[in-house]
């Protein structure tokens, strides 16, 4: 019995350490997927190097898919939000105003995911963008619009741009384009996502605790 007793922290020790990890689920498109970068350097990666070296007992699941709007995220959420999964990143949007989709449509379907996401317990960190000039000024405002509502009715917390960071310095368009974006001019290169994560990074871990609270 007495080497029984000794024997338990031994066991419990890893049980303990495992209990504590956080699962995260990064729902998005490819920024999210980490298109046209090497392995290790795309946003899920570097995020993940970041909550580590942060000391966050997270793990975060890549559930980027390249070119899907936010009816796709809606299509797949069921699939990402499994019982292992205690809290999602949900960074969707930006294929919906590339092709100028309905920013009133894009609104229901992340509303859905969200509500999918509280059906289940699982906390949620909604990232936007910002959309440019390119179908006027009430698509726009529409658009961007759309994330700070949704953040407010399901009370969740909002980064509002995910290219932010790019410009933070106060770098001109153009130059953040040649410093930070890949050739196509759509997508982050690695220093581009190395910025962004570094702003984004805390919210995540934020959003860890949170999730671990609950």
């Amino acid at each position: 019995m007495r080497k029984l007793i000794l024997a338990l922290p031994i066991v419990a020790a890893p049980l303990a350490a495992q209990a504590g990890e956080v699962v995260i689920a990064a729902l998005g498109d490819s920024l999210t997927a980490g298109y046209g970068l090497p392995q290790g350097e795309g946003l899920v990666p570097q995020l993940q190097a970041w909550l580590d070296e942060a000391g966050a007992e997270v793990r975060l699941i890549n559930a980027g898919v390249s070119g899907d709007t936010s009816a796709g995220g809606l299509a797949r959420a069921d699939w990402t939000l499994t019982p292992e999964v205690d809290a999602m990143i949900l960074a969707l949007g930006g294929n919906d105003y590339l092709r100028g989709l309905d920013p009133e449509e894009m609104a229901r379907n992340l509303d859905g995911i969200l509500g999918k996401a509280e059906a289940v317990g699982v906390e949620t960190l909604l990232v936007g963008i910002k959309a440019g000039s390119n179908y006027g000024p009430d698509y726009a405002a529409a658009f961007d619009a759309a994330y700070a509502d949704l953040a407010e009715t399901h009370d969740v917390p909002l980064y509002p741009d995910f290219f932010a960071p790019l410009q933070a310095d106060g770098e001109g368009v153009e130059a953040a384009r040649r410093a930070y974006l890949q050739a196509d001019g759509l997508h982050p290169n690695a220093d581009g996502v190395a910025r962004i994560v570094e702003e984004i990074g805390p919210l995540v871990r934020d959003l860890a605790e949170s999730a671990r609270a609950e």
